[in-house]
């Protein structure tokens, strides 16, 4: 069994910051990620392009160049795989952390799919890309719906429904369109939603204004069949004919995983998971959270550029004990 002063599971831009923060205050540590380095970033839309600019994505003082101010996906993929390089960050890629036990002498001990570990501290510096919302409606477990956008070209002169207003969702929208899809958006809600990236908020509106993009607000998906789409409209019901149905309605945090850690939640719409704000640490002393776990079903509060301090203020707290 290997020994560390740290065990940080995740190796997200957060995961590795908070590695950079344990190598520069001398605390051993390792850092498991049960995909590959930055795994959620690594399964964004291969044209995605960042809301933040390049300099708010830094970490560990690597600078970030990129070609344009917000920063493309393969460009982010390159910048951390650099970070990684040039600090020499211990990570264990493919290897999925099992369990998590506290022992009697305050210790964790760590199983994972390769080794077992036994840490001081544990850093819970989690993805939720990995778990997303279902629509739990009749035939969602069809081939043709899909959860997850890669590129547009597979859609080419296709019929296509999307579900959702948000980021993902007008992206998925606009770009398929534009390479030729046929595209529907069913919207829950009565517009688009006001945290779409301004830029491209008004190009989804005006589509939608001039009808090279359909849209049914207030609706829903009722069930889903091998060439329709069963949807609930202000209207009443109504039967598409489609080939795809990409739901983009958003990802969750593995709410399981940290229970089963000794995690609590708050009774609050969001399921915030308890913690102290000024140490990151949870309500099992020794058990940390960083990055966007943090804010349980609010997974829009804490991103890379405003969750970078966690990792300052989780060693800051260890380097004290």
């Amino acid at each position: 069994m290997q020994t560390y002063n740290l065990i940080i599971i995740g190796a997200g831009p957060i995961g590795l910051t908070c590695g950079i923060e344990a190598q520069k205050a001398g605390l051993t540590y390792a850092i498991l990620e049960k995909g590959c380095l930055v795994n959620s970033l690594f399964h964004y839309p291969s044209n995605m392009t960042f809301f933040s600019t390049s300099d708010r994505l830094e970490i560990g003082a690597v600078p970030f160049i990129s070609n344009n101010p917000k920063p493309t996906r393969p460009e982010a993929l390159e910048y951390y795989r650099r970070v990684c390089s040039s600090w020499k960050l211990n990570v264990n890629l493919y290897e999925e952390v099992k369990g998590l036990t506290k022992e009697q002498d305050g210790s964790f001990s760590v199983t994972t799919s390769k080794s077992k570990y036994n840490s001081k501290a544990v850093i819970l510096s989690l993805g939720f890309y990995d778990l997303p919302f279902l629509l739990n409606v009749p035939g969602e477990d069809l081939p043709k719906v899909k959860h997850y956008y890669d590129e547009p070209h597979p859609y080419f002169a296709q019929k296509i429904v999307v579900v959702g207003a948000a980021n993902s969702a007008v992206d998925v929208a606009l770009e398929t369109w534009r390479k030729g899809a046929d595209v529907t958006m069913v919207i829950r809600e009565a517009s688009i939603r006001e945290s779409v990236k301004y830029w491209v908020k008004p190009d989804i509106e005006n589509r939608i204004k001039e009808g090279s993009i359909k849209a049914y607000f207030n609706s829903e998906v009722r069930s889903i069949a091998k060439t329709t789409i069963c949807i609930n409209t202000p209207e009443g019901e109504k039967i598409l004919e489609n080939d795809f149905v990409l739901a983009m309605t958003g990802y969750q945090p593995p709410f399981a995983f940290m229970e089963k850690c000794g995690v609590q939640f708050h009774a609050d719409a969001y399921h915030t998971p308890v913690y102290d704000e000024k140490t990151m640490e949870t309500n099992v002393k020794g058990l940390y959270l960083a990055g966007v776990v943090c804010g349980g079903l609010k997974t829009n509060k804490w991103f890379i550029e405003n969750s970078r301090v966690h990792a300052e203020l989780i060693i800051k707290q260890l380097s004290k004990s």
